[in-house]
């Protein structure tokens, strides 16, 4: 499979701290690939250094062969990359529907004089992003409280939100963080197969960040292990399991039992 993102010798470096020290990682198109490790050891870190919110103290990383380091948060998102977030951050105050419909607005091809005076392409595209937006939410079974207001949807609901906003920029890689985090074992299940079922039906690669070890075997067809911001193991479930290294930092004898 040819190769979608890659970054070689990353670090990080905050006020003397190494977040992230010599990272080397690539992912194929297509793939479904797992960053797992203890907590602080630099997996959100590495989220950022993609998605452009910190700029690598050294290294690159690129996208399809571009280098994207440098490159606002905005531009990236427009080249295809969007993620969700550890912490859920929809746009609490607005509508289900609204949240979706902002993440559409990064590809529109009208111009700032034609949105103020709502003249040209303007009324066209929005009633396209509507209907786009609208078919998103059905998608995740939220059509019926697109015009509630979002803080208002449960925990779980407010998480598919997410991902559907995600989605609506229209991604090629899409970075989960810990999209597992506060979900009952059912709620997990039901988002391994939510998680497969998206990245086919929109011919998605997927990279994402859990603790939840059953989703992270189960879906995962690669993984890599951070331990204090360095790879110390990478490969398949099964060999990542088996790695004497990763059960000694990370999983532990008896979670691997």
């Amino acid at each position: 499979m040819p190769e979608l993102l890659k970054a070689e010798n990353v670090s990080e470096v905050f006020g003397g701290l190494k977040a992230v020290d010599d990272f080397n990682f690539h992912i194929n198109k297509g793939e479904l690939v797992g960053l797992i490790g203890p907590n602080g050891a630099g997996k959100t870190t590495i989220f950022n250094l993609i998605t452009g919110v910190y700029l690598p103290t050294t290294g690159e990383i690129t996208l399809d062969g571009q280098s994207i380091v440098g490159l606002k948060p905005y531009q990236i998102t427009q080249r295809g990359i969007t993620r969700t977030f550890q912490n859920i951050r929809l746009f609490s105050e607005l509508s289900v529907l609204d949240n979706v419909k902002i993440a559409f607005h990064c590809h529109v091809k009208y111009g700032l004089l034609e949105s103020v005076l709502r003249v040209g392409r303007y009324f066209g595209e929005e009633d396209d992003i509507e209907a786009e937006s609208l078919k998103l939410l059905k998608i995740f079974k939220l059509d019926e409280h697109a015009y509630e207001v979002a803080k208002n949807l449960p925990y779980g609901a407010q998480r598919r939100l997410e991902i559907a906003r995600a989605l609506a920029a229209k991604p090629k890689l899409l970075l989960l963080d810990e999209p597992a985090a506060g979900m009952n074992p059912q709620e997990t299940r039901e988002l391994m197969d939510m998680i497969q079922w998206i990245r086919k039906q929109f011919g998605l690669t997927v990279l994402l960040i859990e603790h939840d070890m059953s989703l992270v075997m189960g879906i995962c067809e690669r993984i890599y292990v951070l331990e204090y911001g360095m790879v110390i193991a990478s490969g398949t479930p099964e060999e990542i399991q088996n790695d004497p290294e990763v059960i000694r930092a990370y999983l532990g004898e008896e979670a691997m039992n």
